[in-house]
């Protein structure tokens, strides 16, 4: 039997290790808030600000290098790295250009070309980064509005929130989507069909039905008949070929049950590096290439896997799951409701690459101590993140490229103009999707 004095010291090193683990979490918490303010704030320069809040975590207690390390996910990045080398040659070789003027030749009407306009981007966003699509789309765009003599605004607010939808709907269709698929060992093949049960790309495609009713509406105010839009030939076939020989590639690498940890991401860099090997053979300019890539996001990415997983470290996702399940009332259906309200509000004003970081751990937890799957918490985490951006202009990356686009051609875009039509699209979308996505998995 312990002494009193025994008992005390242990009481005393007790409270000091509760009072010193609630400081470290004040301070992790402290540090991520700020750096996400920032972020959001200061859009031009966010490297710096990130890697400023990783090294004050890494010279504290709260942060090994090894966890630091650990926290990255090296699948991830990999998936990341070799779509956005396809994507940039992809936008390169013309053939979505080619595709999308044959498309809208074939309407009768201004806002059936719209329409096309839009479903043609939301096919492509699919399988490639959504700024890609929608710089790969907008000048096609803004060319065909001006030839119709009509705003291209709507047009291009409509490609960009169709874009955002599309880009959950596959494993490879938005940086959202590789990280939860990674993160939550997802294959390609459970974005169509998991565990006997439609998978998530479906509950897109159903809201993707609503979506096109809400742009109807907005479009049908142009009822002028569309005119011939001429179209350049593709450059080149091959980075087409190309993203589908990777599609290819992950759909039988996801059929395979036991395989290397880091085989999706290692297939991703392989066609990466046959893309970039390929481009050099034919234009020696693989330095180019490589120097154009959007490394500010790879590295961005980095920093957020270290930043979010100071918070798994010290306890604080643990912490926000068990109090969303005590506001809820241990429901299960009240906690997936909250789950996407919330994640669709926050997604609305920040970048949701680490909001979706940072909630994966949280929706596996909730379902986890309700005693339920965990996927149709991570799908609706996955729906409320990509389309809540969608509501205003400042909410993804695409729609700041969308309104850059526009601004350049000399076309002002107000905050309520994109909320106008962002808005309605993300209530229908969002309601549609999360019906099916409870009624199916639920």
């Amino acid at each position: 039997m312990l002494s009193f004095w025994s008992r005390t010291t242990l009481t005393h090193t007790g409270v000091n290790v509760i009072i010193f683990a609630m400081h470290l979490k004040l301070y992790v918490i402290t540090v991520f808030l700020i750096c996400y303010c920032l972020i959001v704030s200061v859009k031009k320069h966010p490297l710096p600000i990130l890697y400023t809040g990783v090294l004050l975590l890494l010279l504290s207690p709260a942060l090994s290098l090894k966890q630091a390390f650990c926290s990255i996910n090296l699948n991830v990045m990999g998936i990341f790295w070799g779509t956005m080398v396809l994507s940039f040659l992809f936008v390169y070789s013309g053939v979505p250009n080619l595709l999308a003027s044959k498309l809208v030749n074939k309407t009768k009407s201004v806002a059936g070309a719209f329409l096309v306009l839009c479903a043609m981007t939301a096919f492509i966003s699919s399988f490639s980064e959504n700024i890609s699509t929608i710089l790969i789309m907008a000048p096609l765009a803004i060319e065909t509005a001006k030839k119709l003599d009509v705003s291209p605004v709507p047009l291009i607010i409509g490609m960009a929130v169709s874009s955002n939808l599309q880009g959950c709907a596959t494993m490879i269709g938005d940086s959202p989507s590789i990280i939860l698929a990674m993160e939550s060992n997802m294959s390609f093949n459970d974005f169509f069909w998991m565990q006997g049960k439609p998978g998530i790309f479906f509950a897109v495609e159903l809201a993707a039905l609503g979506s096109f009713v809400v742009l109807f509406l907005i479009f049908k105010k142009y009822r002028g008949k569309t005119k011939h839009v001429p179209s350049e030939k593709a450059k080149t076939w091959i980075p087409g070929l190309m993203i589908i020989g990777l599609v290819t590639s992950l759909i039988i690498a996801s059929s395979i049950t036991r395989k290397p940890a880091y085989t999706l991401g290692s297939i991703c860099v392989f066609w990466g590096i046959i893309a970039v090997i390929w481009h050099h053979l034919q234009h020696r300019e693989a330095l180019n290439l490589v120097r154009g890539l959007d490394w500010q996001t790879f590295f961005f990415l980095i920093g957020i896997f270290v930043l979010v997983g100071s918070l798994t470290v010290n306890g604080i996702i643990n912490d926000l799951a068990q109090f969303m399940i005590k506001i809820t009332g241990a429901s299960a259906i009240l906690s997936f409701i909250l789950l996407i309200v919330v994640s669709v509000i926050i997604s609305a004003f920040v970048d949701n690459i680490p909001y979706t970081i940072a909630m994966i751990p949280v929706a596996q937890l909730m379902a986890r101590t309700l005693g339920v799957s965990p996927y149709p918490f991570l799908f609706g985490l996955l729906v409320g993140t990509c389309v809540g951006g969608n509501i205003t202009p400042i909410g993804a990356s695409c729609n700041i490229a969308a309104v850059g686009i526009l601004r350049k051609n000399g076309y002002r875009i107000g905050f309520m103009e994109f909320v106008r039509i962002g808005l309605p699209f993300t209530i229908v979308t969002v309601t549609i999707a999360s019906l099916f996505i409870w009624l199916v998995w639920m």
